[in-house]
Protein backbone atom coordinates (compact mmCIF):
# COMPACT_ATOMS: atom_id res chain seq x y z
CA UNK A 1 0.00 0.00 0.00
CA UNK A 2 1.17 3.56 -1.09
CA UNK A 3 0.05 6.37 1.37
CA UNK A 4 -0.34 9.85 0.25
CA UNK A 5 -0.50 12.73 3.16
CA UNK A 6 -2.26 15.63 1.53
CA UNK A 7 -2.18 19.15 3.92
CA UNK A 8 -2.76 22.75 3.65
CA UNK A 9 -1.58 24.32 7.05
CA UNK A 10 -1.79 28.00 8.04
CA UNK A 11 0.72 27.93 10.48
CA UNK A 12 2.51 25.01 10.51
CA UNK A 13 0.82 22.81 12.93
CA UNK A 14 -1.38 20.87 9.86
CA UNK A 15 1.47 20.14 8.26
CA UNK A 16 3.55 18.98 11.44
CA UNK A 17 0.37 16.65 12.20
CA UNK A 18 0.36 15.31 8.40
CA UNK A 19 4.36 14.71 9.16
CA UNK A 20 3.53 12.76 11.99
CA UNK A 21 1.02 10.21 10.61
CA UNK A 22 3.49 9.84 7.12
CA UNK A 23 6.28 8.90 9.64
CA UNK A 24 3.97 6.00 11.02
CA UNK A 25 2.72 4.61 7.77
CA UNK A 26 5.48 2.50 5.29
CA UNK A 27 5.35 3.89 1.77
CA UNK A 28 4.25 7.59 2.36
CA UNK A 29 4.47 11.18 1.59
CA UNK A 30 3.25 14.28 2.71
CA UNK A 31 2.16 16.72 -0.74
CA UNK A 32 1.05 20.22 0.05
CA UNK A 33 -2.56 20.69 -1.77
CA UNK A 34 -1.24 23.17 -4.00
CA UNK A 35 0.66 20.14 -5.05
CA UNK A 36 -1.62 17.51 -5.03
CA UNK A 37 -3.46 15.81 -8.51
CA UNK A 38 -5.88 13.25 -8.06
CA UNK A 39 -3.39 10.86 -10.03
CA UNK A 40 -0.67 10.86 -6.81
CA UNK A 41 -3.33 7.79 -6.00
CA UNK A 42 -4.81 4.58 -7.45
CA UNK A 43 -7.19 2.10 -6.31
CA UNK A 44 -5.79 0.33 -3.13
CA UNK A 45 -3.25 3.83 -1.80
CA UNK A 46 -4.65 5.24 1.35
CA UNK A 47 -5.07 8.87 1.20
CA UNK A 48 -5.32 11.24 4.13
CA UNK A 49 -6.47 15.03 4.19
CA UNK A 50 -6.18 17.27 6.38
CA UNK A 51 -7.21 21.18 7.11
CA UNK A 52 -7.18 23.68 9.58
CA UNK A 53 -10.62 24.76 10.50
CA UNK A 54 -11.23 28.09 8.40
CA UNK A 55 -14.40 29.88 8.87
CA UNK A 56 -16.10 26.86 10.29
CA UNK A 57 -15.01 24.69 7.03
CA UNK A 58 -11.58 23.04 5.34
CA UNK A 59 -9.47 25.40 3.30
CA UNK A 60 -10.66 26.77 0.34
CA UNK A 61 -7.76 25.19 -1.38
CA UNK A 62 -8.58 21.60 0.55
CA UNK A 63 -12.50 22.16 -0.65
CA UNK A 64 -11.45 22.79 -4.41
CA UNK A 65 -8.54 20.10 -4.69
CA UNK A 66 -11.38 17.22 -3.51
CA UNK A 67 -13.88 19.05 -6.30
CA UNK A 68 -11.21 18.65 -9.00
CA UNK A 69 -10.79 14.78 -8.30
CA UNK A 70 -14.42 14.77 -9.84
CA UNK A 71 -17.46 12.28 -9.21
CA UNK A 72 -14.89 9.37 -8.90
CA UNK A 73 -11.49 10.20 -9.48
CA UNK A 74 -10.83 9.03 -6.10
CA UNK A 75 -12.47 5.65 -7.16
CA UNK A 76 -11.05 2.60 -4.93
CA UNK A 77 -8.76 5.22 -3.48
CA UNK A 78 -9.10 3.97 0.72
CA UNK A 79 -8.91 7.81 2.55
CA UNK A 80 -9.68 9.10 6.05
CA UNK A 81 -9.32 12.89 6.84
CA UNK A 82 -8.10 14.99 9.67
CA UNK A 83 -7.77 18.48 11.07
CA UNK A 84 -6.47 21.13 13.41
CA UNK A 85 -8.50 23.03 15.73
CA UNK A 86 -8.95 24.97 18.91
CA UNK A 87 -10.46 22.95 21.52
CA UNK A 88 -13.84 24.84 22.30
CA UNK A 89 -17.59 23.75 22.81
CA UNK A 90 -18.38 25.13 19.82
CA UNK A 91 -15.55 24.60 16.75
CA UNK A 92 -16.69 23.39 13.82
CA UNK A 93 -15.22 20.07 12.06
CA UNK A 94 -13.87 20.18 8.83
CA UNK A 95 -12.56 16.94 8.95
CA UNK A 96 -16.37 15.60 8.55
CA UNK A 97 -16.58 17.93 5.56
CA UNK A 98 -13.25 16.54 4.34
CA UNK A 99 -14.48 12.98 4.92
CA UNK A 100 -17.55 13.68 2.99
CA UNK A 101 -16.09 15.83 0.33
CA UNK A 102 -13.59 12.20 -0.32
CA UNK A 103 -16.85 9.93 -0.52
CA UNK A 104 -18.47 12.50 -3.42
CA UNK A 105 -15.17 11.74 -4.93
CA UNK A 106 -15.58 7.95 -4.84
CA UNK A 107 -13.12 7.06 -1.94
CA UNK A 108 -13.86 4.51 0.77
CA UNK A 109 -13.67 6.24 4.32
CA UNK A 110 -11.56 3.62 6.50
CA UNK A 111 -11.75 5.40 9.49
CA UNK A 112 -13.55 8.77 11.54
CA UNK A 113 -12.54 12.16 10.99
CA UNK A 114 -10.00 13.16 13.41
CA UNK A 115 -9.49 16.25 15.38
CA UNK A 116 -6.25 17.89 16.52
CA UNK A 117 -5.62 20.39 18.81
CA UNK A 118 -3.96 23.69 18.81
CA UNK A 119 -3.59 26.32 21.43
CA UNK A 120 -4.75 29.60 20.32
CA UNK A 121 -5.29 30.53 16.70
CA UNK A 122 -1.80 30.30 15.41
CA UNK A 123 -0.59 27.32 17.89
CA UNK A 124 1.42 25.78 18.69
CA UNK A 125 -0.27 21.78 18.69
CA UNK A 126 -1.17 21.04 22.41
CA UNK A 127 1.23 18.50 23.66
CA UNK A 128 0.72 15.05 22.60
CA UNK A 129 -1.00 15.83 19.58
CA UNK A 130 2.05 14.69 17.27
CA UNK A 131 2.43 11.56 19.29
CA UNK A 132 -1.34 10.90 18.86
CA UNK A 133 -1.07 11.76 15.29
CA UNK A 134 1.85 8.68 14.44
CA UNK A 135 -0.58 6.52 16.94
CA UNK A 136 -3.25 7.38 13.98
CA UNK A 137 -1.79 6.61 11.89
CA UNK A 138 -1.00 2.94 13.19
CA UNK A 139 -4.85 2.30 13.58
CA UNK A 140 -5.32 3.79 9.54
CA UNK A 141 -2.81 0.70 8.56
CA UNK A 142 -4.79 -1.42 10.76
CA UNK A 143 -8.13 -0.65 9.23
CA UNK A 144 -6.50 -1.00 5.76
CA UNK A 145 -4.70 -4.40 6.78
CA UNK A 146 -8.84 -5.67 7.78
CA UNK A 147 -10.40 -3.86 4.74
CA UNK A 148 -7.76 -6.37 2.78
CA UNK A 149 -8.68 -9.11 4.70
CA UNK A 150 -12.32 -8.85 4.07
CA UNK A 151 -12.18 -8.66 0.84
CA UNK A 152 -9.50 -11.50 0.48
CA UNK A 153 -6.94 -8.94 -1.02
CA UNK A 154 -4.20 -8.71 1.65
Amino acid sequence: MKAVIMYDSAYGNTKSVAEAIAAGLENSRTVPVSQFRSSDVSVGDLLVVGSPINGWRPTEAVTKALDAAGADGLAGVLAAAFDTRVKLFIHGDAAKKVSHGLQKAGATIVAQPMPFYVKGTEGPLLEGEIKRAFSWSHELAASVKALASRKGTS
